[in-house]
């Protein structure tokens, strides 16, 4: 089993989708998890790199927010869009990292997901509440390897 594959047992990652879909219930954000082995470049840097990757910038709104963990590596980032970014402050970023870098030490990685989707959750829900004719414009699937 790699490492990608041991960072959340299945039933994890179900919760963690399930993290995702109740955040965004009340909001037109979007929120995506990436999970790969490790990365070469810094964390925020490869971030950015996956957010366009996955075409996370094609929301209406510019609210995707993707929280990206490179596992072997021991690093992860939390890269919003100009739209979410704008909004927020640097510090509401920092103090989501903590709070995750704080369960990511112990060990319970489903928890710091969960956690950190869930602050993102109340950004996006204050500053791009839910509206009637909002969809889903990207998949709460986590993806996972190298892309």
């Amino acid at each position: 089993m790699s490492k990608v594959e041991a960072f959340l047992s299945k039933e994890e990652e179900a919760e963690v989708v399930e993290a995702i879909r109740l955040a965004e219930q009340n909001t037109s954000g979007e929120i995506r998890i990436h999970i790969e082995k490790e990365t070469s470049i810094a964390p925020m840097d490869r971030a950015v790199e996956v957010f366009h990757l996955l075409k996370m910038e094609n929301t209406q709104e510019r609210n995707g927010v993707l929280i990206y963990v490179a596992v072997k590596s021991k690093q992860f980032a939390i890269y919003g869009d100009q739209g979410i970014h704008d909004k927020v402050t640097d510090s509401f970023w920092d103090s989501t990292k903590d709070i995750m870098l704080h369960h990511f030490k112990n060990g319970d990685n489903k928890q710091a997901l969960v956690d950190g989707i869930s602050k993102a959750g109340e950004q996006l829900k204050n500053y791009f509440p839910y509206l009637e004719d909002d969809v889903n414009e990207l998949s709460n699937e986590i993806s996972k390897g190298e892309l």
